[in-house]
């Protein structure tokens, strides 16, 4: 083998090696997420793991279809857009409530984009800064993101997730 060759053959392993690595790299399990910093809605034995922004629009479809659901639980987690200049205030305000689950319909439903200021307190900004960074590790790039039984499904595909789910 003369020295071009090696080269090549070392650039071909180097490019497989880069390849294995970017597809190991992916979402992480549901397992390795803390959910104790979840927003919890409902009891149902079927688990939802969501990464959601308050004025998605794609998001708010997705959080009336999943009311309508009495068969799941979810484990909301907030990834704020910057192009939702008002998301992230949202997202603080809603986990700087003691109902959670309230402020987060309230929210979800559009009630309050008419609202200019929000109550948030210190534990909701930290909380929030602590989604962030789950998101992140959880390699979230879109809203919403979904995990369902090992399954990752960006955007609200009512289909995919009705299959991963049962209607």
């Amino acid at each position: 083998m003369n020295n071009k060759e090696r080269l090549a053959a070392c650039f071909m392993g180097a490019l497989v090696a880069a390849a294995a690595m970017l597809l190991c790299a992916g979402p992480v399990s549901a397992a390795d997420i803390d959910f104790s910093k979840a927003i919890v809605i409902g009891s149902g034995p079927k688990q939802v793991v969501e990464f959601t922004d308050p004025d998605c629009p794609f998001c708010r479809k997705a959080a009336k279809y999943f009311a309508q659901r009495s068969d799941i639980t979810q484990y909301i987690f907030f990834w704020p857009l910057p192009r939702h200049p008002k998301a992230r205030e949202k997202a603080q305000f809603v986990l700087s409530q003691h109902d959670k689950v309230k402020a987060y319909h309230d929210v979800m439903s559009g009630k309050l984009d008419s609202q200019q200021a929000f109550a948030i307190t210190p534990a909701g900004i930290k909380l929030q800064e602590e989604q962030y960074e789950i998101a992140k590790k959880s390699k979230v790039t879109s809203t919403p993101t979904f995990m369902l039984f090992g399954r990752i499904i960006e955007g609200f595909d009512q289909k995919k997730i009705e299959e991963a789910l049962g209607k």
